[in-house]
């Protein structure tokens, strides 16, 4: 191997030795740097040289530290050691913190030194070729997997939109839109609504623990076990489940769930209106921000509180009364709408949303141009919104 042009430090407080060595690798074509302490000898190693020879004794104290220090900030190149004389110790210890070779320095010449440096260089070379054509095969195998990921997660929400209903207009006015801005891939919030019997408008925003796919996986259960309870135990198709299907919801999806063991929980927002008599029941559970309810230029937080589901096993959800006015929307969140006021804490977030909504109108389109959702680029959180309105001429 021709060693012109390769950068090799001499770690050595010997000043006559240092210069010796200087001269003798220099007719070999190398550039030499040198540094007779342990500042020096860092500082030097910024400029990367190919190889480090260094005394076991350099600067008055143990070469080994310093290796270990240079190790830590990754600028270790391959090391030679030098002794006064060597030991089984010393060897050992060089041999563990990587060392390719090692003399005794009063009694190496320079062709011994040059063989040693292109043995050493010439396995390094190998060594990073090696590496080279692992890390190259490793970034083909991650872009495979990645692009893998990405075709599974674009059809796993391809399926979560599907199974996301449509917007909904009734013939007594009452009209609802949603949206979800997911902060990965995949959305852990949910929403879904629908009219009963062509009486009962019912709809729900969930919010499942965590993100990704495995809270995405719930949202599609819960989809269908909402549906069966729709479509097999007439959940919400009677007065009587008007009156007390929301809680009836909850503890069943509370049960299945705790028996599941899936391992998240879901907070909720759960309402049925009665669309001849505008009676709303409703129940929250951990669920936050509360919805707002906006009538002629006010908004409001609705009252509520509860657990979130699939936590207590025994849990229990009180039913809220609300009359309706005429005219009025209803503004529903998941929590991921918080991150997006510069505001501190709960309180100040809460405030600062209700206080933009009193300006809109309701509908989804003033809601997210208000709140500059449309806009937004990261979010650290899903943000779904649910509008439910009616509006009449009186």
């Amino acid at each position: 191997m021709n060693l012109s042009g390769k950068k090799i430090l001499i770690l050595d407080d010997d000043p006559d030795y240092r210069q010796r060595l200087s001269a003798d690798l220099s007719e070999l074509g190398c550039q030499i740097m040198t540094a007779q302490n342990q500042a020096e000898a860092l500082e030097s190693l910024k400029h990367l040289p190919d190889l480090l020879i260094i005394d076991v004794l350099f600067s008055q104290s143990s070469a080994f530290q310093f290796l270990i220090n240079a190790e830590q900030l990754a600028l270790k190149p391959p090391v030679i050691f030098l002794a006064k004389t060597l030991n089984s110790l010393d060897i050992l210890h060089a041999l563990r913190l990587g060392a390719k070779d090692y003399f005794e320095k009063y009694s190496l010449n320079i062709q011994q030194l040059e063989f040693a440096i292109e043995k050493v260089l010439a396995t390094t070379q190998t060594q990073d070729s090696v590496y080279r054509n692992q890390l190259e095969k490793a970034n083909r195998e991650l872009r495979e997997h990645l692009r893998v990921l990405e075709r599974d997660q674009t059809a796993g929400r391809r399926v979560q939109r599907r199974l996301m209903p449509k917007g909904l207009k009734t013939p007594e006015g009452y009209s609802i839109e949603h949206d979800i801005i997911p902060s990965l891939f995949l959305s852990g919030d949910f929403i879904d609504y629908a009219q009963i019997k062509q009486r009962f408008l019912a709809f729900y925003l969930a919010d499942v623990s965590g993100h990704g796919a495995s809270s995405a996986f719930v949202t599609i259960w819960l989809k269908h076990v909402v549906s069966r309870m729709v479509r097999e135990e007439g959940l919400f198709g009677d007065y009587q489940s008007f009156e007390t299907g929301c809680s009836q919801m909850l503890q069943q999806i509370n049960r299945e769930l705790i028996e599941t063991r899936i391992g998240h929980h879901l907070t909720f927002f759960v309402g049925v209106i009665d669309t001849q008599t505008r009676q709303m029941r409703y129940v929250v559970a951990g669920h936050l921000p509360l919805p707002i309810l906006i009538e002629e230029g006010k908004a409001i937080y609705l009252e509520g509180q509860g657990k979130p589901v699939g936590i207590f096993k025994e849990a229990r959800w009180q039913i809220y009364h609300r009359q309706l006015p005429e005219n009025f929307a209803l503004i529903c969140f998941s929590d991921g709408v918080l991150e997006l006021s510069d505001k501190n804490d709960i309180e100040e977030k809460e405030a600062d949303l209700l206080q933009k909504l009193s300006f809109t109108t309701g509908s989804l389109e003033s809601v997210c141009n208000t709140l500059a959702i449309n806009r937004v680029t990261e979010n650290p959180d899903d943000i779904a919104i649910l509008s439910i309105s009616r509006s009449v001429d009186k």
